[in-house]
């Protein structure tokens, strides 16, 4: 066991010591997910006492796990959906529709016909045929522009998919009030990871012309949503979270109206830290010179991440020399490679191995291929 492990927490070292006995000692066969319900409390908190409780709508698409859901449910948070999946979720559990908004402009008629009967907060729009979609399906709903922004200092830009220009939002509010919705607000999405503060300062600076623009034109705008991507350490490190979330939100207020509201949708800052996904080895090789390591978990049933550069801090149960390994998981596919260049105690087969700030986008894309499993969700 590991004597003094040290990770990074939001910028600032914290010790993990005391939670790894916990975490080893579930009672579960490996692969599952571990998450500390205190952690998503705590990340819960950093949101709310900025922004305030009413206005932090967690993304469920980071984590829909039942019981992650419940509890954020109790801590008062919102929730921003995208499918009607997700919506069912929700719903089942007596989740009031008002605390329900839905960030993605591209929607199943299914969803909308859904959100509009139970009538959710509001509905992101981009296209004219998002508008149209709306207004045939759901007149009188509330929605918002998204605005194509920079994603400067991002992992994962998000501009190519979603978003209408800044100098057309006007317009495409003004087609959406014509067609019997009401226009309700603007959103924007700097990119997931996105560690540059200056990006979201570009983009509250090009949402407020648009917000505007949409006051000289009659509009009465009420929401500024200003998204997610707020980072979490993995091997790299970010920003304070407090610290940026209150610049954030200063900057918003001296550019927007005092009657603004504005909304924010992590999802990874939420649940991603809370979570440690605990493999076991199966097996050793060496090949061309190289060490490598098999985990029962990999990326088709819990590290699909890694493909897009994610490498995240981990720990092996057994202290002992560091060694180099290509890590990979249990699949036949040679795509199933986790990372190359993992320093680890060299373990044995039947160890398990740590995997931090796994809460985030695991689980929710894994898969049984191969008939891996899907590691389960523990949440304590």
């Amino acid at each position: 066991m590991p004597g003094s492990l040290k990770l990074q927490s939001n910028g600032h070292p914290v010790s993990l010591e005391s939670n790894l006995e916990a975490i080893l000692g579930v009672d579960s066969p490996t692969p599952y997910l571990y998450i500390d319900a205190q952690q998503i409390n705590a990340a819960v908190e950093d949101f709310a006492h900025v922004f305030s409780r009413e206005n932090v709508f967690y993304a469920v698409k980071a984590n829909s796990d039942p019981a992650v859901v419940s509890l954020l449910a109790k801590l008062g948070v919102g929730f921003e959906v995208s499918s009607l999946g997700e919506l069912d979720i929700l719903f089942g559990m007596g989740v009031e529709p008002g605390r329900i908004i839905s960030g993605n402009p591209i929607k199943s008629p299914e969803f909308i016909e859904a959100a509009a009967t139970k009538k959710i907060g509001y509905m992101a729009i981009d296209s004219q045929v998002e508008v149209e979609k709306l207004s045939e399906i759901a007149t009188g709903t509330k929605v918002i522009a998204r605005l194509v922004v920079s994603n400067e200092g991002s992992d994962w830009p998000l501009t190519l998919k979603y978003g209408v220009e800044p100098d057309e939002a006007v317009q495409l509010l003004l087609y959406a009030s014509d067609r019997g919705l009401i226009p309700h607000g603007l959103s924007f999405h700097v990119g997931s990871q996105c560690r540059r503060e200056a990006t979201w300062r570009d983009a509250i600076d090009a949402a407020s012309q648009v917000w505007e623009e949409a006051e000289r034109k009659g509009l009465d705008l009420a929401i500024m949503n200003l998204g997610g991507g707020f980072p979490i350490p993995y091997e790299k490190p970010v920003p304070d979270r407090p610290a940026m979330l209150e610049s954030i939100l200063r900057y918003a207020q001296g550019r927007f109206p005092s009657r603004a509201q504005f909304h924010v949708e992590p999802g990874r800052a939420i649940i991603g830290e809370a979570g440690a996904l605990v493999g076991s080895v199966l097996g050793q090789a060496q090949r061309d010179g190289k060490q490598w390591l098999y985990l029962d978990v990999g990326v088709f049933n819990g590290l699909m991440e890694t493909v897009g550069g994610i490498r995240y801090p981990m720990v092996a149960e057994r202290d002992g020399a560091p060694t180099t390994f290509t890590l990979a998981g249990p699949s036949c596919d040679s795509f199933d490679v986790i990372a190359n260049d993992v320093v680890l105690p060299s373990p044995k087969v039947g160890d398990k191995v740590v995997i931090f700030s796994a809460g985030a986008y695991t689980t929710v894309y894994a898969s049984r291929f191969n008939g891996y499993q899907i590691p389960p969700v523990i949440i304590h």
